[in-house]
C-alpha cells in the first residue's frame, strides 16, 4: 500500500469507545502516526459531544489534518461531530467506505462503533483511512462544493426549525 496519505490525527471517545480508542492509539504508534488524545481516558461516564468537538477544533485550527471518533455505536460521535461547520464525519465499518469517503467527499473524520466491530477490523478501517487522499475531480469538487453551500447556507440562517 502506499505512504500515509495523513500524518497527524486528533482521536476522541466516550467511555464506551474508550477501550477501542486505546487500542487504536497503540496501533497508531507503531505506524508513526502523530496523534493527540482528546480523550476520554477512562471508562467513566462521558458525554461523547465533548470529545467530537475537542477533535473537529484541532482538526479546523490545524493541529490536526484529521480525526478518528469512537463511541458505543459510532452514531453519536458522528451526528455531534458533523454539526461543526467545516467538518465532514462518517461511520464507517469498512474499508472501502473509509477510503472513498476521503477520494471522494473530503472526508476528515472517521468515526467507529466499539460495540459494533472489534479490533481487528478498526486497524483495517483506519488504515484505509489514513492512505486515502481526497481526489477533487470535476465530479467530485462539485459535490464537496454542494455539500459547502449547504453547509453555508445553513450558517447564514437559511434553514428554521419548526
Amino acid at each position: 500500500m502506499d505512504a500515509l496519505a495523513c500524518q497527524s490525527l486528533a482521536i476522541g471517545g466516550d467511555h464506551a469507545g474508550f477501550l477501542m480508542k486505546s487500542e487504536l492509539a497503540e496501533y497508531l504508534s507503531k505506524l508513526s502516526v502523530q496523534f493527540v488524545d482528546c480523550g476520554t481516558h477512562d471508562e467513566a461516564p462521558a458525554d461523547f459531544p465533548v470529545f467530537a468537538e475537542k477533535v473537529s477544533e484541532l482538526i479546523l485550527t490545524g493541529k490536526a489534518e484529521r480525526g478518528i471518533l469512537v463511541c458505543g455505536s459510532g452514531v453519536g460521535v458522528s451526528v455531534a461531530a458533523n454539526k461543526i461547520p467545516g467538518i465532514r464525519a462518517s461511520l464507517c465499518h469498512d474499508t472501502y467506505s473509509a477510503h472513498q469517503g476521503v477520494e471522494h467527499d473530503d472526508m476528515n473524520v472517521l468515526c467507529l462503533g466499539a460495540r459494533v466491530i472489534g479490533p481487528a477490523l478498526a486497524f483495517e478501517v483506519v488504515k484505509a483511512f489514513l492512505h486515502a487522499q481526497y481526489t477533487p475531480q470535476p465530479r467530485h469538487q462539485k459535490r464537496v462544493d454542494l455539500i459547502n453551500a449547504i453547509e453555508q447556507k445553513a450558517l447564514d440562517g437559511g434553514y428554521s426549525a419548526t
